[in-house]
């Protein structure tokens, strides 16, 4: 069967998610438009196609013992000299990712590996772009400020274009309804800098 390259994210939703991504474009980025916003759980992970029931119960079993919390994005950072990235800072949420994404990567789990860099939730808004650019979006988003209640996350796959698309939904465990984990049939909706080398967080 053959390869999957994988990917787990909590999205950025409406109307951030879309301004946050259009900014980016407009800093020059050219993979904004294949990227929407999000914060990542688990990075870019190659993986037996075989594998993707076994993946699919773990996530919905991760999910199952999640529960919602809050999320709040405030100003810009960078991993620059050390990474080419500018980024939203997470300001509130942060442990709970990290709570997560561990889990996602449990030794005892099909998504077990090593991460490059110590975990650091951000929002990607430019990468690998001119350091004027990059200096740009630092300074014009320096005042941003976005907050929602994250109730779940995602697994996306990356398709032969290079482009990272939703496969399913998975909702906390204490959210009741919609159910823990929701397959999107056809969808076409694609994740953000999953696609991109990990920086010095993921």
């Amino acid at each position: 069967m053959g390869t999957v390259t994988l990917g787990v994210s909590i999205a950025v939703p409406e109307p951030y998610g879309s301004l946050l991504q259009g900014r980016r474009a407009g800093f020059g980025d050219p993979a904004a438009h294949g990227i929407p916003t999000h914060v990542t759980l688990l990075p870019p992970t190659q993986v037996d196609a075989a594998a993707r029931p076994a993946i699919e119960r773990h996530l919905a079993g991760v999910a199952a013992a999640g529960r919602a919390f809050p999320m709040r994005l405030s100003g810009t950072d960078s991993f620059r000299p050390l990474s080419p990235v500018v980024f939203v800072q997470v300001a509130e949420g942060g442990s709970a990712c990290g709570w997560l994404q561990e889990r996602v990567r449990a030794a005892d789990g099909p998504l077990v590996r090593e991460l490059q860099f110590p975990y650091h939730p951000h929002v990607t808004i430019a990468h690998g772009i001119p350091e004027e650019a990059m200096d740009r979006a630092h300074a014009e988003l320096a005042d941003f400020e976005a907050a929602w209640t994250a109730t779940g996350f995602a697994l996306y796959e990356q398709g032969a274009d290079c482009v990272w698309r939703l496969q399913r939904e998975y909702t906390f465990g204490d959210q009741g309804s919609p159910p823990p984990a929701r397959r999107v049939l056809g969808a076409s909706r694609q994740a953000d800098h999953l696609s991109r080398p990990p920086a010095p967080s993921v």
